[in-house]
This record gives structure tokens, C-alpha cells and sequence, in this order.
């Protein structure tokens, strides 16, 4: 099979894909700041969707992602850079948390305590909260996009290597039991949700 036909994006299996559902849930309540200054702008939430989707490969997102760019007024010079893992053309206050986003990608939704702490201490606490939530939805977006792709090529005979048909249903069905699932969990346990990074 030639580089060109094998299928080259990210994949994540039905236990990995709760854990990220499970770490955004858990999380959601740090994208409502309490103050504005705190609050990240559109512009920097797609360069951050755009840094994650070019490391995991999602064709939707990076469409989606792409046409919500343009709007909010990036170019499409820099988006096309974004788009090849380059950030050179992104505000410079912007790059380390870009930088963090990728390297999130990278290590499979398990950054480095190092880089979790390098973010806080660039952003402060309330903004580095809120970059990892954005990152996070984008891992859950991207991972299903994935699943999806996977299971369109299986269908036309070209499995990807190293997946499953019940690791690709696993994930794009499990969003359907999963949230309510957690959010049973948390309704009855005691113990709060696990607090990943």
C-alpha cells in the first residue's frame, strides 16, 4: 500500500475516547470565566482548534474549523500555516499555548506536568483552564471525525491499520451512552469526576 492510500490520521479507541469526554464534563465549568479578562478571543480559540486538528488529522475539523477562521478574521495565509502544524504566523502571545495544544495532540490527551505548569504560569490559572477545555472539545471532535473516516474507508475495503470495527463503532456510538452516563456518575457518587489534565 503506498503512503498516499494508507490512512494517516490519529486514532483513539472506545476507552481512551470516555476519557476524554469524561475530562471535558468535568471540566466545562472553566469556559464561563468569571472575569472578562480572562476570556480568550474567537480568533484564538480556532488557532487553538486548528493546532490540535492538524496534529490528529481530522478532515471535518479542519474543514469546519478553516471556514470559522476566515471568519473571525485570520487570513487565510496564516490558516494555511496553522494547517501544516506551522505557527509562525500566529500571535506571538498566542504560541506557547499552541505549542501546548500540539503537544496535547501528540501525547494522546497526556501532556507533560511540565508543560501543564509552563501553561499556567504564561497564562495564569483561570486562561490555561480554559485552553485545555477548548482543547479538549477539539479531542473529542477530532476523535470521532476519525472514527468516522475509518469506518467509511473499512466500508470500501481499506481498513485502517491498527483499528477495529468495534473500536470505530465504539467511539462514534459511546457518545450516545457515555455523557449521560458520567453525568449519572457524578449525580451519584461522592467522589468528583477524575481530574485529568
Amino acid at each position: 500500500m503506498s503512503q498516499s492510500e494508507r490512512f494517516m490520521k490519529r486514532l483513539y479507541g472506545p476507552k481512551d475516547f470516555y476519557g476524554q469526554v469524561e475530562a471535558m464534563m468535568h471540566h466545562i465549568k472553566d469556559l464561563r470565566p468569571t472575569q472578562d479578562k480572562a476570556r480568550i478571543s474567537k480568533q484564538f480559540v480556532e488557532r487553538i482548534m486548528m493546532a490540535v486538528t492538524e496534529v490528529n488529522g481530522c478532515r471535518y475539523c479542519s474543514y469546519f474549523h478553516t471556514q470559522a477562521a476566515l471568519k473571525e478574521g485570520i487570513n487565510k495565509e496564516e490558516v494555511d500555516q496553522l494547517l501544516t502544524g506551522c505557527l509562525e504566523a500566529a500571535p506571538e502571545k498566542e504560541i506557547p499555548a499552541l505549542y501546548f495544544a500540539q503537544h496535547y495532540a501528540e501525547s494522546g490527551a497526556k501532556p507533560q506536568a511540565d508543560a501543564v505548569r509552563c501553561l499556567e504560569d504564561t497564562y495564569g490559572l483561570p486562561q490555561s483552564r480554559q485552553i485545555r477545555e477548548y482543547i479538549r472539545m477539539i479531542m473529542i471532535g477530532n476523535t470521532l471525525g476519525n472514527a468516522f473516516d475509518a469506518l467509511r474507508v473499512r466500508v470500501k475495503g481499506k481498513p485502517a491499520a491498527g483499528s477495529s470495527l468495534g473500536k470505530e463503532l465504539g467511539v462514534m456510538l459511546g457518545i450516545l451512552w457515555m455523557m449521560p452516563v458520567i453525568l449519572i456518575r457524578k449525580i451519584f457518587s461522592r467522589e468528583p469526576l477524575m481530574d485529568t489534565v
